[in-house]
């Protein structure tokens, strides 16, 4: 998408040195655009762990090229040296962030593609690199298809009414969060090329505000109306007919339709089944687990430090500043997701069309998965 008129990707090669991979740091965002370079395995874990890049889709991408930086890493002497690197390695990237499952996916994905196509360490190098820029690519093409998929949604509510459509999201399922085009923003940025007046209601999103931070930063670089709210107010806009969908991402899907996303999407879900408004969640495929069915008893839930919750960053007389909210004694929880049951989901819009949230309406748009 756009930064400043000029296309971006959250995540690439760097130009002329292709042992080291750039990602756009998201912490100083939206006050400073950063690019940042990353050249080991562990820098990237660091990147991972610490939030300088954050996203399903680009947390697995983010793996994908830590897999082909620990690959130039690993040892040359056989290929057994440097296939348990790469596993070890690979550990340590998944202990990272446990809720997406993205980011497992794209590991395994690189240990079988290296253990099937490499025979010497100088090939998987090369076969490591191709499935990273592979990963990479998909999830792009990916997210281009949930939003043509998504905006016949938008579309279907702008031929009723005739007016500008509004639509909620929550947290950053933009294109930072992927590799180009987002998830829950796919469908909008679709409109906008098609037309459509749209406008979005952003979410904070505490503790960390990527709503504020992150979404609208996105939104107004790309043109597209919107106006940032408190997470608190969405149910006061949907009571009074503000709000006609709402579109969120996912962290993980379970087979059956449960939705693990950023903490406080399960409210929104509540205030809209109360309020008849539609809530859909925008995924590609690589977000859905398909070996779990129970998504509360079963999807871990990270708890992340509780600093994040007694500070918040902002801009003050042109510096990026941290500011104490909470009297300092005072203990803080940090649940960093929840669980939407599937009850409450209109529908999982992915890049094979728009599925109901059920493990009957996955499997018709990935019937080879009906037995796994």
């Amino acid at each position: 998408m756009q930064v400043q008129g000029k296309h971006y990707r959250t995540i690439w090669l760097k130009p002329g040195d292709p042992e080291v991979v750039q990602i756009i740091d998201q912490r100083p965002l939206p006050h400073r655009f950063v690019v940042e370079d990353i050249d080991s395995t562990e820098a990237m874990a660091r990147a991972i762990k610490e939030m300088h890049l954050r996203g399903a889709g680009l947390i697995g991408a983010a793996a994908g090229y830590g897999m082909y930086l620990a690959a130039l890493e690993a040892p040359k002497t056989s290929l057994e040296a440097f296939l348990q690197y790469l596993e070890e390695a690979g550990e340590r990237l998944k202990k990272t962030r446990p809720t997406a499952v993205n980011l497992e996916w794209a590991v395994a994905r690189q240990l079988s593609a290296i253990r099937e196509r490499a025979t010497s360490p100088a090939q998987g190098v090369k076969v490591a690199l191709a499935e990273a820029e592979a990963i990479a690519d998909e999830d792009a093409e990916f997210c281009r298809k949930i939003g043509e998929h998504g905006v016949r949604l938008i579309e279907e509510i702008y031929e009723k009414k005739g007016d500008t459509v509004h639509v909620l999201t929550h947290c950053n399922a933009g294109w930072l969060a992927f590799v180009d085009y987002g998830t829950a923003t796919a469908p909008i940025y679709e409109a906008q090329k098609r037309g459509i007046p749209v406008h979005v209601w952003v979410d904070e999103t505490r503790p960390r505000n990527q709503g504020a931070r992150l979404t609208a930063w996105e939104l107004l670089e790309q043109g597209v109306p919107h106006t940032v709210i408190a997470d608190n107010t969405g149910g006061h806009l949907m009571q009074h007919g503000m709000v006609d969908l709402v579109i969120t991402g996912a962290d993980r899907v379970t087979r059956n339709g449960d939705v693990a996303n950023k903490i406080g999407t399960y409210l929104k879900a509540l205030a809209a089944a109360d309020n008849g408004v539609p809530f859909y969640v925008a995924l590609p495929s690589s977000t859905i687990d398909w070996t779990i069915h129970d998504g509360l008893r079963e999807i871990p839930i990270e708890e992340r430090g509780e600093e994040e919750v007694k500070y918040i960053q902002g801009l003050l007389d042109g510096e990026v500043r941290r500011v104490l909210l909470t009297p300092p004694a005072s203990p803080a929880a940090n649940y960093a997701f929840d669980v939407t049951p599937a009850r409450l989901v209109s529908g999982l819009i992915t890049e094979r069309g728009i599925a109901e949230a059920s493990e009957e309406g996955l499997l018709a748009l990935y019937p080879e998965r009906r037995q796994a």
